[in-house]
């Protein structure tokens, strides 16, 4: 379990006993979000009205509280998955481009014979001290003189995670972590 104590944009929602902490990486550009309910995840209600707009305005800097200390509990994860997009782009009418008689991409070879042979996407998330370090070498160092009590935010048992693209709010990666 790592452990951060830094003052970090924070919001309580009472409505479905829901936490949020908000922990800025890359000069602010990136953030990574933990949705951590009182209750089991399973059990939640605000997951049946999880939607886009619920998460922007819940994520919203605006509707934050970022005035205090946030004692942050979180346990080191890696996860790592692959998905085939040949189905996918299949579905989508890309059909020609994997056929190695119909495939036209004289414009990466004029000689001809190139055609996709897979189409894979691939993510990768590593959680721990150092990206938690990195995100907090972005902001302004201090120096604590005295003792500091923050909100706690424990997140040992099962919560949501997302990446998200702060400019354009593009949802990098969500996740779910279930075994803390």
């Amino acid at each position: 379990m790592m452990y951060l104590q830094k003052v970090l944009p924070f919001k309580h929602i009472e409505e479905f006993g829901l936490q949020i902490v908000e922990m800025p990486y890359m000069g602010d550009e990136l953030s990574m979000f933990i949705l951590l309910p009182e209750d089991d995840l399973s059990s939640c209600s605000f997951l049946l009205s999880l939607t886009l707009e619920k998460i922007n305005e819940w994520t919203d800097r605006k509707n934050m509280d970022s005035g205090g200390y946030i004692d942050l509990y979180l346990p080191k994860f890696k996860l790592e998955d692959s998905y085939d997009l040949k189905k996918a782009l299949a579905h989508l009418g890309m059909t020609d481009v994997f056929d190695e008689k119909l495939a036209d991409l004289t414009a990466i070879n004029r000689e001809g014979g190139l055609f996709v042979s897979a189409a894979v996407h691939k993510s990768f998330i590593d959680v721990n001290e150092e990206g938690t370090e990195a995100a907090a070498a972005t902001g302004i160092s201090i120096q604590l003189c005295c003792l500091i009590i923050g909100k706690k935010f424990m997140a040992d048992h099962p919560f949501l995670f997302l990446i998200r693209h702060n400019t354009s709010k593009t949802i990098l990666f969500f996740g779910r972590f279930s075994s803390p």
